[in-house]
């Protein structure tokens, strides 16, 4: 059935068991949403599948008529079922709740209008409001058109984190818990296990091991807070997206994540997803209400970050080679395991310096 955002509505979808893709089925499935939603008269429009999302599909559309003109956007399982994957992936069920604590918190994400669930004409799926702006990093690292939301963007992105941190856990739905030194031996178990020896890993994972910092009380953590998942406009930050790698955790994991040189895009001379500088966000997290962390204190979550993102490209590789997933893009993002040894490299002369 399909709720219309927190309340249930009474089921109208027909049970089904085979996976359903095609347009026209979706199309047949939103219309009946949106008849219920916004009422008889309205028209289902402009149906169209987005790039990106390896694990989810993203539907742009539109529904117009009876006084109504929005853009709107669905979010599904791939084929409508979520298949079981070792992935610490929270569903979209749980993702749309999230969403809904967010917004309550004052985090800038899209509402949600509707949540589909298994069996029924749309699958697994939500249905959200579609937010103006631009997810692509090197477009809002380049172009004049973001240029202002560039001088703003690492305080919005503080006080969002902040926000995204004060939610109360005791009212979340189940997560999975992760901290670092878990997530240190995850990692190192699965790079242990492809048998190719990095130097530079075993480096990164000596030290990460060596120097572990105190915990922090734990958070809602986002998961991947970083460029490609943020949207901005000319203004700056309009919405925090893709929350599917939620957990419970360390709140210096998301602010560490947005610096991991990976997604600074090439503009590596800003810390804070190559647009700004780690004072102004960690001022901005503080004055917001998050604890008050100095750049030291990031240190060593940035280098588990790029030692993480290091060994999710050998993973990448891996599913290329074995035929597991021949797509180009994983063979590309394989490649990008020896940028991540060149981070280890600076981050480590950097935390020699400062000892």
């Amino acid at each position: 059935m399909l709720s219309q955002g927190k309340s249930l509505a009474r089921p109208f979808f027909p049970v089904i068991v085979a996976k359903m893709g095609s347009t026209e089925q979706i199309t047949s499935a939103l219309q009946a949403w949106a008849t219920v939603k916004f009422g008889p008269g309205v028209s289902v429009i402009d149906l169209k599948r987005l790039s990106g999302g390896a694990s989810q599909e993203t539907w742009a559309f539109g529904v117009t008529g009876n006084g109504h003109d929005r853009a709107l956007i669905l979010r599904r399982a791939p084929g409508g079922v979520s298949n079981a994957r070792s992935s610490e992936a929270i569903g979209l069920a749980v993702e749309a709740t999230l969403l809904s604590h967010a917004a309550e918190a004052g985090v800038p994400v899209p509402p949600v209008l509707g949540v589909s669930e298994a069996g029924t004409a749309l699958g697994q799926a939500f249905i959200m409001d579609r937010i103006s702006g631009e997810t692509l990093g090197r477009k809002i690292l380049r172009d004049e058109e973001f240029a202002e939301a560039r001088n703003v963007l690492s305080r919005q992105c503080g006080e969002a984190l902040a926000r995204i941190h004060s939610i109360p856990t005791d009212g979340l739905p189940e997560l999975p818990v992760s901290d670092g030194l878990s997530q240190l031996a995850k990692y190192e178990a699965i790079y242990r296990a492809f048998d190719l020896p990095r130097p530079v890993f075993e480096l990164a994972i000596s030290w990460l091991k060596a120097n572990a910092p105190e915990p922090q009380p734990v958070v809602l953590v986002h998961g991947d807070f970083r460029l490609g998942n943020l949207m901005v406009a000319a203004e700056g930050l309009t919405s925090v997206l893709d929350w599917e790698l939620a957990h419970i955790g360390d709140p210096r994991e998301d602010i560490a994540w947005l610096c991991v040189n990976s997604w600074r895009f090439g503009h590596a001379d800003k810390r804070v997803g190559g647009f700004g500088d780690l004072p102004d966000l960690l001022d901005a997290y503080a004055e917001a209400g998050g604890a008050r962390f100095s750049p030291r204190d990031i240190d060593w979550w940035e280098m588990l970050g790029s030692l993480k993102w290091g060994i999710m490209c050998m993973i990448m590789y891996e599913a290329f080679r074995s035929g597991a997933d021949p797509s180009v893009e994983r063979a590309a993002i394989g490649r990008r395991v020896s940028e991540t040894e060149i981070d280890l490299v600076n981050l480590l002369e950097g935390v020699r310096e400062h000892a």
